[in-house]
């Protein structure tokens, strides 16, 4: 990321991704001009700074993998899908994702517009925090995508000259070579990865070759391709024809060539299986003049070696697989378009190409088992490879099914790769050419029997496929020279025939890698096998005298192992749980480069129980559950001439509980010389690691001991009293020059970590993290006698430490003593309470420099008691701070160093008891020399963004600085002693500033949040309020001193000024928020203002404001006080109205003193708003006020909210009222809001739509020209002591189809609710509550007594029915006479829970309508009734209709009190069904004899407290 295009490109994108309301980034580019570095460097930087919880990458490519890629991002949130459809899975990881706070996607390589929530990524509205970064080669994917858009430019001339130097390696000079270079160089266009590729073809080339290459560029034009690949293609072309360069075949293709056109086979962006290149290249003739698979093999990776050093490849992370670019993937497919050599490579195939027979290649990846139109037969006569793949699905079952017939015309064919198809090989033509066959996961059925048709077949590859049998056909196949067979059949074990294996004589490679039943012994039969890959068990190993062959590569794994790979890549024997003689394996032992023993017993060491001569070759060495063994090497029986793993790389062990040691006796010749890494873990018995003390003379003169080592992993080695015993006269032959990661865990009897000979030589130490040592007191340890030389000081110089990490090691007193750290970025240091001091610096080192932490940007403390100091020196780089439970830290930072944290960003401090403030006086300020500090600033913390800071109890600032111009966020949480953020006096050293300086200047405060504070005062007490162009967000909480929020002096006598004289008719004094979103305060009891002199004009920005518990406001904006101290509730400055256009929400509650909302705003003035909460304000007088005539009726404001969708306005009793004409109510709650009189009617005329009266009106809506309020879902009003009617005229059509609550209390003038035609609209309703209405009569008014003028859309004529009515609860209504008109459909069916108490008048709960008359009884179910409640009901005649039979299988409680003329009695069945009935005062005889059976013993006007949960019950049983 050196180029300015990259620089300026990624400064945007982290630009962009911290910006609000961007959520997709587009960047684009020309193909290979690094669109996919700088997106990963991105997304590495956003980790390393944390600057999401969650980063992921993916790529889309052309034909995007849905499912692959929602594998890929669920990984990364820990998510196992439970669906298996896309849609299913997407959603799944659209749930999980938004759990995520910030969360970073990068898309890479994305071609078409595409739909994030088909993967299942939520972004925008879905989840703000998801930022997602796409790059393209096309703008106009951007543009449709709605990106932020961002381009990628070409390099420089003079940058692009300097790539091109450093990978062609040429020196910096002003030879002719290097003039003919920059001609070269400048044919690439600018272009990274062709820069990158023809430098690298060049490297070490002569002039004359140079000029050469120059003509070339210059004589190809007509390459260039403007709409394929751009300025790339000319460059490539040039690299790869310098693949013929040194071979003498220089026309036509060659092998290297051929090698790299292969991989263009392979789907774009997959990694490629080196071994499925390999055997492909075997087949199609790569290298002839080479007989043995081996050699061939050696020769492919040496082409694959060179094709990646000519950029033409690219590396992977593992060592088997290889990845070519897309773009020189698509200029292989230009070079494969014409000529000799065709290739056609199609990828999610749905429909069968048309193609022509002159292809020499095919390739079919995800071929649809769809493909409706699959030819029987294709003629390909020149066809040589074949790669067919069905589509990637998780039913096992479902292949591509093709036809014998497929192949007839292709007797060219070379190659053939299968992958997810099904076919019968009978039938099969005889395929005379095909030397490769590779099958993975495909269904061959008659396989044996064909095997005679592909009797060239030299390479045979059968994974996870179904065949008939493995048969003794194979033997047919005479020139078999590599057979792969792994979970072959159905069965877990492969069964292969008898004396099968030892007659494929010709076999070179044989691997087997999964259980079978091979028998060993036919091993020896063939005697031409170099490589050998066998899963065994330890009953295949022969009991006789049987020793496995010598082989050139091998992976033998002997027990069940999971871990392992069982490929032969390299030397590799694992042996697991493995007791008898390892004599079988002598062969192998002596050139094993990779070993594996775990729970092998009888082995007291390595060398010599296992191999005498010393495993030389031997690289890695993993020991795990070996009980037996002592040391890897026993040397007491030698004298000195031994030479033992001297080649060994990596050692792990673990679990060894007798391991005392890795060598006993004096270390042999070479011994570890090239150990690399070091990984001991739960060995209980090791006391020491390294030995140095026990070296043979020789030692002396090689190469230092553990020079070579990198990695150190120590864990659980409970017994561990030092890791290395070196001797001072042993400084010169032991170094550890090359380490550069050391991580130590639960070694509790360690007290150092480091001898200071060996610390001295940690040159390269880039790591180290330290935990769980209880006894350690210090990481460089003291020296012994005779090792201090030349310096009494001795200073340790680590120049490379980049992380620090020491936690819970609690003897720990320092880091380290005099120790030079220069490189260190992150420094994380958590639970050690003897911890005094990070660096303990000798006195006569002269500071700064010593204590100077130049490059450390992340500083970690957590939990250390004693810590009093960090350090005094300038930090120039130091980005993030965070310090947790240090309770004797006082102060962060002297002011040396505060004014060298240029670059501090984020500031996090919890649980400091005794922080006073974050910046502290330096000692002898005098005697230190600062002049020479680079970057010293004149502001303390000067681009300092976040601040948060958590329970610090003694705090009282932060610090002294007045002007953070790049500060965003301020977070402060439980500071008691907190009197204010920033302290504005001016210090000794007259670091304070004067006259406008002074003034708080925050120009990019973004986010205030302030809690728990009950000493605070003020957020900064001369706050110049045009600083806070940006802020966006103000939180205050639970701050009982506060007094204002901003914008506040004292005098010279210390008091406050409420409103200074500094310009009240000045609008520059006025506060100008214009990007405040969000105000919430709450809990602060001595708040007056949030700011005094506000400019409304200067909140135009503002969505949310919620106010609550601050019972000393009085005026959130625009107020001002006169000289005599008196509130000016309009003051002049503010005669203009105002409009507040983006208000959404506005809830005030719990403010006492609180007068006035908004003055001066128009009706019009509140656009946006959709939420209006005004609770327990008792002398709110009115929170609008305009002095515009058209926005007044009468005495009342009329508010204009078009998308106002809930209003609240409860117990502000003296609230002027106003009128709210709003379309779009959903929630309406009215409670205690006045006494003010009644609308006049000659007001009405006026509103041409239908209102809402806020007041306390006879009316509550005024219903004009046909207005009906469907969409109201929540209608509550209490406390209306004037409201006679709800709604003012019936004859309008007033629909109330989605309300779903009702509740209506202390509306004592109400008569009734709704009429018949809006009863019947209530199909929503479900929770119905009336309470201490005491004139209410009915709930639904009579249709005799609606108008005859509401006739016009009368439904009366249909039954009633509350279909969705759950809860109902009706109490305290004196004059209601009856609840529901009861019909002939269920009236309430799924109704749960009913409550009737107190409700002196009512006769009925269900009234029987007029019409209908009963003839016989009616059984009416109530499916769903849990609970009754009836109490206090005196003249409750009838719960159900006489004539009617009420059940309820549901009844789980039924409780009846004082209902002394109830007729209707209650009685369960067997089923314990609650059953009730009205007695008929007067019956014919037939029904009194069923009366006397069913009814005459049912509970009647009797007190009823029945439960369905106790066994004894109250109601008697009717069968």
């Amino acid at each position: 990321m050196d180029s300015e295009s990259s620089k300026s490109a990624f400064n945007q994108i982290m630009e962009a991704i911290n910006a609000k309301g961007v959520n997709m980034i587009g960047l684009h580019g020309m193909p290979g001009v690094g669109k996919t570095t700088l997106a990963k460097e991105v997304g590495k930087h956003a980790r390393e700074q944390k600057l999401f919880d969650k980063v992921v990458m993916f790529t889309m490519s052309q034909n995007p993998n849905i499912r692959t890629i929602q594998d890929k991002v669920a990984e990364m949130f820990g998510l196992n899908f439970d669906k298996n459809t896309e849609e299913g899975r997407a959603e799944e990881l659209f749930r999980s994702m938004q759990r995520v706070n910030k969360i970073l996607v990068i898309v890479d390589d994305l071609w078409e517009e595409f739909k994030m929530e088909s993967i299942g990524i939520p972004f925008g509205d879905d989840h703000e925090g998801c930022k997602i970064l796409l790059t393209t080669r096309r703008q106009q994917v951007c543009t449709k995508m709605n990106c932020k858009e961002i381009q990628l430019g070409i390099l420089s001339k003079d940058e692009a000259w300097v790539l091109f130097r450093d990978k062609a390696g040429l020196e910096d000079d002003c030879s002719t070579l290097n003039d003919v270079a920059k001609e070269v160089a400048a044919q690439c266009k600018g272009l990274p990865l062709a820069i990158v590729v023809v430098a690298k073809a060049l490297k070490g080339e002569s002039l004359n070759e140079w000029r050469d290459a120059n003509q070339r560029f210059k004589d190809s034009t007509h390459l260039y391709d403007e709409e394929v690949l751009g300025g790339v293609l000319e460059p490539l072309k040039l690299s790869y024809d310098y693949l013929k360069k040194g071979i003498n075949q220089m026309t036509g293709i060659n092998d290297i060539q051929m090698c790299f056109l292969l991989c263009s086979l392979f789907p774009e962006d997959e990694e490629i299986d080196t071994e499925i290149l390999i055997t492909c290249g075997i087949g199609v003739g790569l290298f002839p003049y080479v007989s043995l698979i081996e050699d061939k093999r050696k020769k492919i990776v040496e082409a694959l070696k060179k094709l990646k050093k000519s950029g033409l490849l690219l590396e992977t992370d593992g060592a088997d697989t290889i990845r070519i670019h897309d773009v020189i993937r698509d200029f292989a497919h230009w070079l494969t378009s014409t000529g000799e050599n065709r290739f056609m490579v199609k990828d999610t195939l749905k429909e069968w190409p048309h193609m022509d027979e002159s292809y020499t290649a095919i390739a079919l990846w995800n071929c649809s088992s769809i493909i409706k139109i699959f030819p029987d037969k294709v003629e390909f006569s020149k066809l040589k490879t074949l790669f067919l793949v069905g589509e990637r699905k998780r039913k096992r079952d479902d292949f591509l099914v093709v036809f014998g017939t497929f192949f007839e015309e292709m007797k060219a064919l070379q190659v053939l790769l299968l992958q997810r198809v099904s076919f019968s090989l009978k039938g099969l033509p005889s395929l005379p050419n095909l030397k490769t066959l590779w099958c993975y996961k495909c269904r061959l059925k008659n396989f044996s029997s064909s095997l005679t048709n592909m009797r060239s077949l030299e390479i045979l590859a059968l994974i996870g496929t179904e065949i008939d049998e493995i048969s003794e056909e194979l033997v047919k196949l005479s020139a078999l020279k590599y057979l792969r067979l792994s979970n072959v059949g159905v069965e877990r074990e492969m069964n292969i025939p008898p004396n099968l294996v030892s007659r494929l004589t010709s076999l070179q490679e044989l691997h087997v890698i999964s259980a079978n039943n091979l028998n060993l012994l036919e091993l020896k039969s063939l005697s031409r096998l170099t490589a050998l890959s066998l899963e065994l068990s330890a009953n295949q190993i022969p009991l006789e005298d049987f020793v496995l062959p010598k082989l050139q590569r091998y992976g033998v794994v002997v027990g069940e192992i999971y871990a392992v790979n069982r490929e032969a890549f390299i030397r590799t024997l694992v042996i697991l749980d493995y007791s008898s003689s390892l004599s079988a394996f002598n062969n192998l032992f002596c050139n094993v480069e990779e070993l594996i023993l775990w729970d092998v017993g009888g082995q007291k060491n390595i060398v010599p129980s296992i191999d005498e001569m010393g495993v030389n070759e031997l690289t890695s060495l993993h020991l795990a559950s070996c009980d037996d063994m002592e040391f890897l090497i026993d040397t007491k029986n030698d004298q000195g001439s031994t030479v033992a793993f001297s080649n060994l790389v990596e050692l792990k062990i673990s679990s060894m509980v007798s391991l005392k040691g890795l060598c006993y006796g004096v270390s042999p010749t070479r011994f570890l010389q090239n150990l690399k890494q070091v990984s001991i873990k739960d060995c209980e018995e090791l006391q020491v690691i390294f030995q140095i003390d026990k070296l043979s003379e020789r030692m002396k003169y090689q190469t230092p001991l553990l020079s070579n080592l990198t990695e150190l992993s120590l864990h659980s080695l409970p017994k561990l009293k030092m890791i290395w015993e070196v001797k001072p006269s042993h400084r010169a032959i032991a170094s550890l020059q090359s380490l550069k990661v050391v991580r130590i865990e639960s070694c509790h009897n360690l007290k150092t970590i480091f001898s200071p000979c060996l610390a001295l030589s940690m040159l390269h130490l880039q790591e180290l993290d330290i935990s769980y040592c209880d006894r350690l007191e210090q990481v460089i340890g003291f020296g012994q006698e005779g090792e201090i030389i030349e310096n009494d000081c001795l200073l340790y110089c680590w120049p490379k430490l980049r992380v620090l990490s020491i936690h819970h090691c609690e003897s720990l007193k320092y880091i380290s003593t005099n120790t030079l750290i220069q490189s260190l970025e992150s420094v994380y240091i958590e639970n050690c309470h003897q911890l005094i001091q990070i660096y303990n610096m000798e006195q006569n080192i002269v500071l700064p420099e010593l204590g100077s932490q130049e490059s450390l940007t992340n500083l970690k403390l957590i939990l250390l008691p004693e810590l009093k100091y960090m350090w005094n020196g300038p930090n120039h780089y130091l980005h993030r701070v965070e310090i947790t439970k240090c309770d004797k830290l006082t102060y962060l930072f002297s002011e040396i160093t505060a004014r060298t944290l240029v670059h501090l960003q984020f500031l996090e401090i919890r649980n400091c008891y005794s922080l006073e403030h974050l910046i502290g006086e330096a000692e002898n300020m005098d005697e230190i020399d600062i002049s020479n500090t680079k970057d010293q600033s004149p502001l303390f913390l000067p681009n300092l963004k976040g601040v948060r800071i958590a329970k610090c109890e003694n705090l009282k600032y932060l610090c002294s600085s007045q002007a953070l111009p790049y500060l965003e966020s301020i977070e402060i949480e439980d500071c008691p002693r907190l009197i204010q953020i920033f302290n504005m006096e001016k210090n000794k050293d007259g670091f304070g500033l004067q006259n406008d300086s002074s003034l708080c200047c925050w120009p990019k405060l973004r986010s205030l949040r302030i809690q728990y504070c009950p000493n605070l005062k003020y957020v900064c007490a001369t706050t110049w309020t045009q600083g806070l162009q940006s802020l966006e967000s103000v939180y205050i909480t639970e701050c009982s001193q506060l007094i204002q929020v901003f914008n506040m002096e004292q005098n010279k006598h210390g008091q406050d000024i409420v409103l200074p004289e500094l310009g009240s008719q000045n609008d520059s004094s006025l506060c100008c928020w214009p990007k405040l979103r969000s105000l919430r305060i709450q809990y602060c009891p001595n708040l007056k203002y949030v700011c005094a002199t506000t400019w409304t004009q200067g909140l135009q920005s503002l969505e949310s404001v919620y106010i609550t518990e601050c019972s000393q406001l009085i005026q959130v904006f625009n107020m001002e006080q006169n000289k005599h101290g008196q509130d000016i509730v309009l003051p002049e400055l503010g005669s203009q109205n105002h409009c507040w256009t983006k208000l959404k929400t506005l809830q005030i509650e719990d403010c006492q003193l609180l007068k006035y909302m908004f003055a001066n705003t128009l009706s019009q003035g509140f656009p946006l708003l959709e939420s209006l909460y005004l609770k327990n304000c008792p002398q709110l007088l009115q929170v609008f006020s305009s002095t515009e005539e058209r926005d007044v009726i009468g005495d009342h404001i009329l508010l204009n909210v078009p998308l106002l969708k809930n209003l609240e306005v409860s117990n502000c009793p003296q609230i002027s009222c106003f009128i709210v004409q709003a379309q779009h109510i959903e929630e309406l709650v009215l409670s205690n809001v006045g006494n003010s009189r009644q609308l006049c009617n000659t007001d009405v005329p006026v509103l041409n739509e239908g209102c809402i009266v806020v007041g306390n009106h006879e009316e509550v809506f005024q219903v004009q020209g046909g207005y009906s309020f469907s969409s109201i879902k929540k209608l509550k009003l209490r406390n209306l002591f004037e409201a006679r009617v709800i709604w003012n005229d019936f004859a309008q059509v007033v629909t109330l189809e989605n309300l779903t609550t009702l509740t209506l209390s202390d509306c004592k003038k109400l008569r009734y609710i709704f009429s018949p035609m809006m009863a019947r609209s209530l199909s929503h309703l479900k929770d119905l509550s009336i309470e201490g209405c005491e004139e209410i009569e009915r709930l639904i008014l009579d249709k005799d007594q609606v108008s005859s003028s509401s006739s016009n859309g009368d439904t009366s004529h249909q039954p009633m029915s509350f279909r969705n009515l759950t809860w109902i609860t009706v109490t305290n209504c004196k004059n209601l006479n009856s609840l529901f008109p009861f019909g002939f459909v269920p009236v309430l069916p799924m109704l749960e829970s009913l409550i009737v108490k107190r409700n002196s008048k009512l006769e009925q709960v269900f009234e029987l309508e007029k019409k209908v008359e009963v003839v016989a009884e009616e059984k009416m179910k109530f499916d769903n009734l849990k609970g009754l409640l009836l109490e206090e009901l005196p003249g409750l005649i009838q719960f159900c209709p006489k004539g009617y039979h009420f059940v309820f299988p549901e009844m789980m409680q039924l409780k009846v009190r004082d209902c002394p003329k109830l007729t209707t009695g209650f009685f369960i069945d067997s089923q314990r069904f609650v059953h009730c009935k009205t007695k008929a005062p007067q019956m014919v005889e037939q029904d009194a004899v069923e009366e006397s059976t069913t009814v005459q013993n049912a509970i009647f006007n009797e007190n009823i407290d029945w439960n369905r949960c106790l066994r004894e019950s109250q109601l008697p049983h009717i069968t």
